[in-house]
């Protein structure tokens, strides 16, 4: 309400209201925007893609020669990533810890194996209507097509990914048996280290390095000659992949009592993380947090999201199962359902093999698609080019399935983590250190983030 004159000079109020002010209203949403990790990583793949088309080789190149330093340090950094988030989270299991490993990695072999049968169905109903025709099966290697570093920097890895994986296992597995207060502090303490170099920087770089990715992409020489020889059956396994992703949100809402469409929209970042790096294991940080989003206890999430991007890869699976069977449908190939079925099942268990970076699926694959479908070097090559071409959506598939086993092991195991790690009493901690009047009330019986 405010004052205008009248012509009888008389002060009364008036009902009309003053003119808004629309910017401070938006600029609480630009804010939002701005800080929102998503927004920057579809900018990154539309820019790449965009820039791609009209920047200079020269220019492109300090792109790729970022991306080059950036994707060795991510070699480097994420066996400590792993061991960091799935130690200290084990050792919190207690005694249950053997239950709930064995759990997970239950859940995540059946996800894998029901996305191969997936795609076996969907071969057997839409190949004889898609493809009728040979195969072309000389393409050249996309990656070759791709423009070189002006330099590289080696950043070998303390250890192997999978070495950092069974470390965790057995160091945590033992923690729960030994009592060891020094050694909970230790691994409390380098997780907090680790998630602040997360955090500060290797997700402020990330979109960076998505766009050097699209950027690279858009400029391959061989990437067209992979899409023109099998481009319906790569876009089949794009839709599927996202089919796949669906199921096992519906699943898991299911199960955990959650809205499964709001919690595959928390887990977007993820998705579209892995779809620039094209690593279930670089994006291990962003698909942490967006499980987070999705009220994961943190103890689950720090246990599964690591453990799962190395052991579950439903996407990877689906791709490689529907290109396997078109070539295996257009050349004619002797092959039973019987030996199909048994390559799925063991192809689940290579699968784990898998390091969680990129073509790590399709390379442990080589050796099943040799000895179990007769495969010939041509074949393999075809394989290894339209795995690499399309290869971020089925890494954004496993990651995204990452959060939906999330859901279902916090649904049984939420809560339990920290009370198992109460049983040992601060009397306990003290006669096993020896060390009586260094643990105030309660320290010791839950885990620091």
């Amino acid at each position: 309400m405010y004052w205008v004159p009248t012509k009888y000079s008389v002060r009364v109020p008036s009902t009309v209201a003053p003119p808004a002010r629309p910017v401070k209203v938006l600029e609480p949403m630009k804010s939002k925007l701005l800080n929102s990790l998503l927004f920057w990583i579809v900018l990154a793949i539309i820019g790449g893609y965009l820039c791609s088309l009209f920047f200079p080789v020269w220019l492109a190149r300090v792109f790729v020669t970022f991306n080059g330093l950036f994707s060795n340090f991510l070699g480097f950094f994420v066996p400590v990533l792993i061991f960091a988030l799935i130690a200290p989270a084990i050792a919190g299991l207690g005694q249950g810890a053997g239950k709930w490993l064995g759990a997970t990695a239950g859940i995540a072999y059946g996800s894998t194996i029901i996305s191969g049968l997936i795609a076996f169905g969907t071969a057997k109903l839409l190949y004889p209507l898609m493809l009728n025709g040979g195969l072309v099966t000389d393409v050249a290697d996309p990656e070759e097509g791709g423009l070189s570093p002006y330099f590289t920097v080696e950043m070998p890895a303390p250890f192997a990914v999978m070495s950092a994986l069974l470390l965790a296992f057995v160091i945590g597995v033992a923690m729960t048996a030994v009592p060891s207060r020094a050694m909970k502090q230790v691994l409390d303490e380098l997780n907090g280290v680790i998630l602040k170099v997360v955090t500060s920087f290797v997700i402020p770089l990330l979109p960076l390095y998505i766009f050097g990715t699209f950027l690279n992409l858009g400029m391959n020489e061989n990437f067209g000659s992979t899409i023109a020889a099998f481009g319906k059956v790569l876009l089949l396994s794009i839709v599927m992949t996202l089919v796949i992703i669906l199921i096992q949100y519906l699943v898991a809402g299911a199960i955990a009592g959650r809205n499964p469409f709001t919690a595959l929209k928390n887990m977007l970042p993820a998705y579209f993380t892995a779809l620039g790096t094209s690593s279930s294991a670089a994006t291990i940080p962003v698909t942490y947090e967006s499980t987070l989003k999705n009220k994961v206890d943190e103890d689950v999430a720090g246990f599964v999201v690591p453990l799962c991007a190395t052991i579950h890869l439903s996407g990877s699976m689906m791709k490689i199962t529907l290109y396997a069977l078109a070539i295996v449908f257009m050349d004619n190939l002797d092959v039973s359902n019987g030996q199909i079925i048994g390559f799925l099942l063991l192809l689940g268990i290579m699968m784990i093999a898998a390091p969680g970076v990129p073509g790590g699926a399709i390379m442990a694959a080589v050796g099943l698609l040799q000895s179990n479908l007769g495969f010939d070097d041509s074949m393999v090559s075809l394989m290894i080019a339209a795995y690499i071409v399309v290869d971020s959506f089925g890494t954004a598939a496993n990651v995204t399935g990452d959060g939906a086993i999330a859901l279902i092991v916090n649904k049984f195991a939420a809560g339990k983590i920290k009370g198992d790690v109460s049983r040992e009493t601060d009397a306990e901690l003290v006669a096993a250190d020896g060390a009586p009047g260094d643990i105030a009330p309660g320290e010791g019986s839950t885990v620091v983030r």
